[in-house]
Protein backbone atom coordinates (compact mmCIF):
# COMPACT_ATOMS: atom_id res chain seq x y z
CA UNK A 1 0.00 0.00 0.00
CA UNK A 2 1.43 3.35 -1.18
CA UNK A 3 0.61 6.53 0.95
CA UNK A 4 0.11 9.87 -0.48
CA UNK A 5 -0.06 13.64 1.06
CA UNK A 6 1.55 12.08 4.10
CA UNK A 7 2.59 15.63 5.89
CA UNK A 8 5.98 15.56 6.52
CA UNK A 9 7.36 16.29 10.30
CA UNK A 10 9.95 19.01 10.59
CA UNK A 11 12.20 17.75 13.49
CA UNK A 12 12.44 21.62 15.34
CA UNK A 13 14.58 21.75 18.12
CA UNK A 14 13.76 24.80 20.77
CA UNK A 15 16.64 25.90 23.44
CA UNK A 16 19.92 28.00 23.10
CA UNK A 17 22.65 26.63 21.27
CA UNK A 18 26.08 26.46 23.32
CA UNK A 19 27.43 29.59 21.74
CA UNK A 20 24.11 31.57 22.82
CA UNK A 21 24.33 30.16 26.18
CA UNK A 22 27.67 31.10 26.92
CA UNK A 23 26.92 34.93 25.37
CA UNK A 24 23.96 35.43 27.90
CA UNK A 25 26.34 33.83 30.57
CA UNK A 26 29.57 36.59 29.58
CA UNK A 27 27.11 39.73 29.90
CA UNK A 28 25.34 38.43 33.02
CA UNK A 29 28.90 38.54 34.62
CA UNK A 30 29.93 41.31 32.86
CA UNK A 31 26.92 43.43 34.45
CA UNK A 32 27.77 41.79 37.81
CA UNK A 33 31.17 43.55 37.63
CA UNK A 34 30.30 46.38 37.05
CA UNK A 35 27.83 46.68 39.86
CA UNK A 36 30.42 45.26 42.23
CA UNK A 37 32.59 48.42 40.97
CA UNK A 38 29.69 50.76 41.59
CA UNK A 39 29.14 49.30 44.79
CA UNK A 40 32.56 49.81 45.89
CA UNK A 41 32.59 53.56 44.77
CA UNK A 42 29.65 53.73 47.09
CA UNK A 43 30.69 51.96 49.83
CA UNK A 44 34.26 54.31 50.27
CA UNK A 45 32.14 57.54 49.74
CA UNK A 46 30.02 56.48 52.31
CA UNK A 47 32.89 55.80 54.57
CA UNK A 48 34.14 59.34 54.22
CA UNK A 49 31.15 61.05 54.67
CA UNK A 50 31.28 59.10 57.57
CA UNK A 51 34.78 60.12 58.78
CA UNK A 52 33.96 64.02 58.18
CA UNK A 53 30.73 63.81 60.40
CA UNK A 54 32.74 62.15 63.01
CA UNK A 55 35.67 64.95 62.57
CA UNK A 56 32.77 67.28 62.36
CA UNK A 57 31.16 65.86 65.86
CA UNK A 58 34.20 66.10 67.44
CA UNK A 59 35.21 69.95 66.47
CA UNK A 60 31.90 71.08 67.70
CA UNK A 61 32.15 69.15 70.99
CA UNK A 62 35.86 70.97 71.46
CA UNK A 63 34.33 74.26 70.39
CA UNK A 64 31.33 73.73 72.81
CA UNK A 65 33.53 72.44 75.51
CA UNK A 66 35.09 75.69 75.37
CA UNK A 67 32.03 77.91 75.24
CA UNK A 68 30.76 76.44 78.28
CA UNK A 69 33.97 76.48 80.43
CA UNK A 70 35.34 80.01 78.90
CA UNK A 71 37.90 78.82 77.19
CA UNK A 72 39.60 80.61 74.14
CA UNK A 73 41.36 78.82 70.74
CA UNK A 74 45.37 78.23 71.79
CA UNK A 75 44.22 78.01 75.67
CA UNK A 76 46.01 74.50 76.93
CA UNK A 77 43.32 72.54 79.37
CA UNK A 78 44.76 69.22 80.70
CA UNK A 79 42.89 66.59 80.73
CA UNK A 80 40.90 68.00 77.59
CA UNK A 81 40.58 64.65 75.91
CA UNK A 82 38.71 63.11 78.81
CA UNK A 83 36.20 66.14 79.25
CA UNK A 84 34.77 65.53 75.51
CA UNK A 85 35.04 61.54 75.05
CA UNK A 86 33.79 59.30 77.38
CA UNK A 87 30.24 58.25 79.32
CA UNK A 88 28.23 61.13 79.97
CA UNK A 89 30.84 63.38 77.86
CA UNK A 90 30.15 65.20 74.83
CA UNK A 91 30.81 62.32 73.03
CA UNK A 92 30.44 58.70 74.25
CA UNK A 93 33.36 56.51 72.53
CA UNK A 94 36.69 57.87 72.04
CA UNK A 95 37.23 57.64 68.03
CA UNK A 96 41.25 57.46 68.58
CA UNK A 97 41.44 54.51 71.04
CA UNK A 98 38.50 52.40 69.07
CA UNK A 99 39.14 50.96 65.81
CA UNK A 100 36.34 52.80 64.94
CA UNK A 101 37.07 54.39 61.57
CA UNK A 102 34.14 53.39 58.96
CA UNK A 103 37.38 51.99 56.40
CA UNK A 104 38.55 49.70 58.70
CA UNK A 105 42.28 48.60 58.70
CA UNK A 106 44.73 51.10 57.99
CA UNK A 107 42.62 54.50 58.52
CA UNK A 108 42.77 55.43 61.88
CA UNK A 109 41.82 59.09 63.67
CA UNK A 110 44.62 60.91 65.14
CA UNK A 111 44.23 63.90 67.47
CA UNK A 112 46.87 67.04 67.11
CA UNK A 113 47.38 67.91 70.59
CA UNK A 114 45.18 66.15 73.43
CA UNK A 115 45.02 69.50 75.44
CA UNK A 116 45.07 72.30 73.34
CA UNK A 117 42.31 74.06 71.88
CA UNK A 118 42.61 74.41 68.09
CA UNK A 119 42.11 77.93 66.75
CA UNK A 120 39.11 78.51 64.54
CA UNK A 121 39.61 76.89 61.50
CA UNK A 122 42.06 74.13 62.37
CA UNK A 123 41.32 70.50 63.50
CA UNK A 124 41.42 68.55 66.95
CA UNK A 125 41.13 65.26 65.66
CA UNK A 126 41.89 64.76 61.92
CA UNK A 127 42.53 61.04 59.84
CA UNK A 128 45.75 59.32 58.59
CA UNK A 129 44.50 58.73 55.30
CA UNK A 130 43.41 61.99 53.23
CA UNK A 131 41.20 60.37 51.29
CA UNK A 132 39.13 60.20 53.49
CA UNK A 133 39.51 63.91 55.63
CA UNK A 134 37.42 66.74 54.86
CA UNK A 135 38.50 69.48 52.13
CA UNK A 136 40.38 72.48 54.03
CA UNK A 137 37.63 75.08 52.59
CA UNK A 138 34.94 73.55 55.13
CA UNK A 139 36.72 73.18 57.98
CA UNK A 140 36.46 77.25 58.56
CA UNK A 141 32.96 77.04 59.29
CA UNK A 142 33.49 74.52 61.69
Amino acid sequence: MKLTNTPTVKATKSGMTLLELTVVILVLLSLISILFIGARAWKKGSDRAASILQIRNVQQAVRSYSNMNGKNAGDTVTGLRTSIFGEGQFIENDPVTADSHPAGGEVKYVIATDDLIPDIGDLYMTCSDTAYAPDASTVADW
